[in-house]
């Protein structure tokens, strides 16, 4: 028992270099202008604390992958949850070399990402991503016809016209049949070696493989399989949900803090314990702080939470995900239950213009 939690204690130490490396409060204090976080940011882009962030955070998988074969059903069902909280992680880590702002050698930044993120978790590879991330979807977030990430919910239902059952499996998307149905769409299409070559499929079939033989059948479906295929989809979903007022995103123009603060959400300002807990599992690194992120995507997660005490919060931030009046699923449901009464489309109809073009 003693071995696997070294492994994870020794996970954990290894991604705090990183953290410790890039933190705000270490060495020099600034006021959070976007021009001193970005000569900090600078000052302190490296190689190698990137590297340290992914090995530890496979590490620490690899520790409860162990202990769950050491404890039976009831670390496997915790491992299936653990898992899928590091995939998201692993995800959102990702989401900073789409963004060139991981690792100060922007190339060894998408090989470490390949390697380590999308290669193992079949992921499509990070210049596709970064043109569906960074050109299409970021200036035009929210736009009907425009924005993909629009796209995708409204094919998994979340259109004008949905009941309220049907609203409900749309929340829940990739938990259902459908969901699952389309998450192996994906994987299909992002492994098919005619378009990726067999590298990408051989390294993501080797993860669940070596799992089996090493630890057993269990390792390889509740230690991958299923976190993989439903629970850290379902956590992906969540976070997309709460990026933006997807379905009554007001026309703004003016800068970026204006155009953002119309369309974007803040979610849990004042519940600094759900806060917390969101930033430790479901919506890690920069991800509670998407509009600060949008507002200036070049900066990396660690000083996104100071920049966002200088623009403040967007025009909603709502106090929770699903139970309540003031929650995010409660919003996008009046906000498209609007959007039928009206008769107009979910989402903005055209792009907002940004004053600095």
């Amino acid at each position: 028992m003693l071995t696997p939690l070294g492994i994870i204690a020794a996970g954990i130490a290894l991604r705090q270099f990183d953290r410790w490396w890039f933190s705000p409060a270490r060495g020099r204090q600034f006021a959070g202008s976007l021009r001193a976080v970005m000569a900090l940011q600078r000052s302190r882009a490296n190689n190698l604390t990137p590297v340290l962030l992914l090995v530890g955070h496979w590490l620490e998988l690899v520790g409860w992958w162990q202990l769950a074969a050491r404890t039976g059903p009831i670390g496997w069902g915790a491992v299936v949850l653990v898992a899928s909280v590091k995939f998201r992680h692993l995800q959102e880590v990702s989401h900073f070399t789409v963004h060139g702002v991981l690792t100060r050698d922007g190339a060894l930044g998408i090989a470490l990402t390949e390697a380590t993120v999308h290669a193992p978790l079949g992921f499509v590879p990070v210049p596709v991503r970064r043109d569906k991330h960074v050109r299409q979807h970021h200036p035009n977030a929210t736009v009907a016809g425009v924005d993909p990430n629009l796209a995708e919910l409204h094919r998994a239902g979340l259109r004008p016209e949905v009941g309220s059952g049907r609203f409900v499996m749309a929340v829940i998307f990739p938990l259902t049949l459908g969901g699952l149905a389309d998450t192996c769409r994906g994987l299909a299409v992002n492994l098919d070696p005619r378009g990726a070559g067999w590298s990408r499929l051989c390294v993501f079939a080797a993860v669940p493989l070596a799992l089996g033989i090493v630890l057993g059948w269990p390792a390889a479906v509740f230690g991958f399989l299923v976190p993989r295929l439903l629970f850290y989809p379902q956590l992906a979903w969540m976070s997309l949900l709460v990026e933006h007022r997807w379905f009554d995103a007001e026309r703004a123009t003016g800068g970026p803090a204006a155009i953002e603060a119309a369309r974007c959400l803040r979610l849990y300002p004042r519940n600094r314990v759900l806060a917390l807990l969101a930033r430790g599992t479901w919506l890690p690194y920069g991800d509670l702080f998407h509009y600060a992120h949008s507002v200036h995507p070049a900066v990396r997660w660690n000083y996104l939470p100071a920049l966002e005490r200088g623009i403040g919060t967007p025009a909603y931030s709502p106090r929770g995900l699903l139970i309540g009046s003031s929650t995010v699923v409660a919003h996008h449901r009046r906000a498209l239950a609007d959007a039928r009464a009206s008769g107009r489309t979910a989402g903005v109809t055209q792009p907002a213009a940004r004053a600095d073009g």
